[in-house]
């Protein structure tokens, strides 16, 4: 089987990495010609285990080639960003679009075309069908045409892609079971098979029931650091009740999913859809809860941040809230950032960003953080203070004085 895969980032490059695995003859497509060039010499521009080796073992085996352009295949995938459109939180397909209308000279009858691309509800049917019927194919019959959206963790997506069950939604009955014969030459989860509207919704919703879970967490700890309660005692008692998970509070929700898909659902429905709308609202507001207890622990002088990856151990900073934080908190203070997982020239190492610093503001759960250098700390900075904003520090020495989202009411 020869399949044309769109887009070749956090999602096509391993998915184009396990088809080639599997025997397939792939084809790894994307507008970026430096990234292309790339690809062909086996350099891969993503951190995630196990995909680089796959990669350059394709590549020798001649299973996978990267291109600028589409090549004629069995089957089609196309996994371009979905961004929301800020005036009505719609989902923006323009990518998707492009996509699609780009791969209309390369399709022949009995071709499969995917949609992984997280859309909202209602977009295949509405929106992509039309592109190829306008072309003279009829889904169903001579195009089959599906949604199947990926559900994986950076950092485990390799595992996921061929562990997780997988949602196949059908713009047709036919058209979900074509796409199924596509995943089965490497998923091993259950093939679910569907509707395309229903695998949509199915997508979103789960981000969405992550968002407002991790919403109820930050609420709950502002109103602790507004009442003087430790929050992550409170969570800790909390979840000893068998049927009770509360999540880790933290200073926003970033990634392409949890921090987008909910808004394409409130787009939909915005004067029933309240709950999702409070809870983006209420993970949006934490950069700025961040910033307000950081400016109470130091009036002035430089903040080292540590990590700017929205997800530990990756080098994922797409909706990173760090950013958001970085930007308002360098309006007042000195910034120096160290992110051991992300190649930026204008990062420091650990080093130079506590040397001479006032506060060390944690902002990632990599795992180079959770036991940090206390003697060098202690060696560089005056006065050493922690704000451990992902609740990774256990314990420090007496010497430095660490806040978590457990005592920040210290300074109310």
């Amino acid at each position: 089987m020869k399949i044309c895969i769109i887009g070749q980032g956090y999602i096509g490059l391993p998915t184009a990495a396990l088809f080639s695995r599997s025997h397939c003859e792939v084809v790894g497509v994307d507008i970026s010609e430096e990234m292309i060039n790339n690809l062909n010499k086996g350099i891969i521009h993503i951190e995630e285990p196990g995909i680089a080796n796959i990669i350059k073992n394709a590549i020798e085996n001649k299973t996978y080639t990267a291109s600028l352009t589409p090549q004629k295949a069995d089957a089609f995938i196309i996994t371009v960003p979905t961004p929301y459109i800020a005036e009505n939180y719609s989902c923006d397909l323009s990518y998707v679009i492009t996509a699609c209308e780009g791969i209309l000279p390369y399709l022949e009858k009995g071709n499969t075309v995917i949609i992984e691309s997280t859309i909202a509800p209602m977009s295949t049917d509405e929106t992509i069908k039309p592109i190829f019927e306008k072309a003279g194919f009829k889904i169903g019959e001579d195009l089959y045409l599906a949604h199947c959206p990926e559900r994986v963790l950076p950092g485990r997506i390799i595992e996921e892609l061929i562990h997780n069950d997988r949602i196949i939604g059908g713009v047709t009955p036919e058209c979900a079971k074509k796409a199924s014969e596509v995943y089965g030459q490497f998923v091993e989860g259950e093939l679910m098979l569907t509707e395309a509207k229903t695998a949509e919704l199915s997508k979103c919703m789960e981000n969405t029931f992550r968002d407002v879970n991790i919403a109820l967490a930050n609420e709950l700890a502002k109103i602790c650091a507004e009442i003087g309660v430790n929050a992550l005692d409170v969570i800790e008692m909390a979840n000893k009740h068998p049927r009770v998970n509360l999540h880790s509070p933290g200073p926003g929700v970033g990634g392409h999913c949890l921090a987008i898909d909910p808004y394409f659902i409130y787009a939909k429905a915005p004067e029933t859809a309240k709950i999702i709308k409070l809870a983006r609202d209420t993970n949006k507001s934490m950069p700025d809860f961040v910033c307000n207890n950081a400016e109470k622990i130091i009036s002035e002088g430089k903040i080292a941040v540590l990590g700017v990856s929205y997800k530990g151990n990756t080098g994922d900073d797409r909706e990173s809230p760090a950013y958001e934080i970085i930007a308002k908190l360098s309006q007042n203070y000195e910034i120096a950032i160290h992110d051991p997982h992300i190649d930026n020239p204008n990062f420091v190492s650990f080093d130079d960003a506590v040397k001479d610093a006032n506060l060390i503001l944690v902002l990632c759960d990599h795992d180079e953080f959770k036991h940090l250098d206390y003697e060098s700390i202690k060696n560089s900075m005056e006065n050493p203070i922690i704000f451990d904003t992902k609740n990774i520090i256990k314990e420090v020495p007496e010497e430095i004085k660490l806040f978590n989202f457990g005592n920040l009411y210290e300074l109310n």
